[in-house]
């Protein structure tokens, strides 16, 4: 039997050995062979599929995304599976981040520029710069959020 061990594959691919057997759990790894004293071998593209998730992660992708991603990438599914049209979808997703960050940024700017020094006093001026009642209804983060 060959294969890199544990240790090997997680230097390789920068990530902690807690991390396959994680990736394992998940369905992300396919489970290694086993050699005869009971240690995982790991075929050597697993440090490949490594760096791929890992990167996938970066540009935003959960590991459920992920998952269907390498689900898609090994059976070959029509193109609506694969990464084309999930990136299209992540990158319109993050443009969309980007825009409300845009929006934020701007919004304490002016906030810090008006010199606002107190929440609540500021929240009852007429020119307070922060948008209070806006915010509340376009989507302020639920009480289980804070």
């Amino acid at each position: 039997m060959s294969g890199l061990r544990t240790a090997q594959v997680a230097a390789a691919a920068g990530v902690n050995p807690q991390t396959l057997r994680y990736y394992e759990r998940r369905g992300l790894l396919a489970q290694p062979e086993r050699s005869l004293g009971g240690h995982r071998l790991y075929p050597a593209e697993t440090v490949t599929v490594l760096r791929v998730i890992k990167a996938a992660q970066r540009l935003g992708f959960t590991l459920d995304e992920v998952a269907d991603l390498l689900d898609a990438s090994q059976h070959r599914h029509g193109s609506d599976a694969g990464l084309q049209a999930r990136a299209r979808t992540k990158l319109a997703d993050v443009e969309a981040k980007i825009a409300d960050l845009h929006v934020i940024a701007d919004t304490l700017r002016t906030a810090v520029d008006a010199g606002c020094d107190d929440l609540i006093t500021c929240a009852g001026q007429p020119c307070c710069p922060i948008p209070f009642a806006t915010i509340a209804v376009a989507g302020a983060p639920d009480a289980e959020n804070d």
